[in-house]
């Protein structure tokens, strides 16, 4: 399929191209939806998101993400704020001494190598749906229809949500759902030591240089390439959608490269 797709993209005006792959799309969703409505697992996350509705509305919240800019961020500051951790985030509790008040992960190769380490986690955590191999159903397990299709803003996440190519996207739409005012950015430093064709999977060969911490991904560990274009367009899309809801995300990570959302100092915040 994907060299049939490969060779409709040379051969056909863009338009048509577009048309095609929204098609293909969305036929892909369509064979996704139905086990990620009725199944037993999924239907009971549906019930409980229900309660995460609005349980923050006019409040604030930090998203953090896992950029080397952390380092130089005083996140001691976050102790008494609600915030959302991503991915391998928990590498960095110890040094902290307190946990995010919510965990959030929708990458395969993430999920994978690490779902053990998520597990033990005892904070609620949202997951893919399509880790729910890896995740048998806990009282702080939830999952989320998520796919790498169909661009899109959830404003509820009972439904089906796009990536937009990152979780920091993803967490955008969960805060919403919850009825946070103003959301926070940090450590979204969208600047990748590690060059190449986007969304293709390496292997860590050394430290890494990408995230807060030179084991994040470590030697041996399989992750994608950034596709930093991807998720510029789904972030443009979740500052549209906040704005005209009259709510509000900031980006106060030190020294970022991420220009879509207005630009604070942290430690103004406070």
């Amino acid at each position: 399929m994907a060299k049939i797709l490969t060779k409709l993209k040379q051969v056909l005006p863009s338009p048509l191209w577009e048309a095609a792959r929204g098609l293909r799309d969305g036929f892909e969703i369509a064979l996704q939806w139905p086990a990620a409505t009725f199944h037993p697992w999924r239907a009971d996350s549906i019930r409980r998101l229900e309660y995460y509705k609005d349980i923050h509305k006019g409040e604030r919240c930090f998203i953090i993400g896992n950029g080397p800019s952390l380092k130089k961020t005083d996140l001691t500051l976050l102790q008494d704020e609600y915030t959302f951790g991503m991915n391998r985030i928990y590498l960095l509790f110890p040094e902290l001494g307190f946990t995010t008040s919510y965990y959030l992960s929708v990458n395969n190769l993430v999920i994978e190598q690490c779902a053990d380490e998520i597990k033990a986690l005892t904070i609620p955590k949202f997951i893919s749906w399509r880790a729910r191999s890896f995740f048998p159903p806990t009282e702080d397990t939830l999952y989320l229809f998520t796919t790498y299709t169909g661009p899109k803003f959830a404003r509820d996440v009972r439904g089906r949500l796009w990536e937009g190519a990152t979780v920091t996207y993803t967490a955008l739409q969960l805060a919403f759902h919850m009825g946070f005012s103003q959301v926070i950015l940090i450590g979204v430093d969208h600047n990748f030591a590690t060059k190449g064709k986007p969304n293709t999977t390496v292997v860590s060969n050394g430290d890494d240089p990408n995230h807060f911490h030179s084991a994040y991904f470590g030697k041996g560990f399989r992750w994608q390439l950034p596709d930093l274009e991807t998720s510029e367009r789904a972030y443009r899309m979740a500052k549209e959608v906040y704005n005209l809801s009259g709510r509000q995300v900031f980006d106060a990570t030190v020294g970022g490269k991420l220009t879509v959302f207005p630009k604070v100092n942290f430690e103004d915040l406070f």
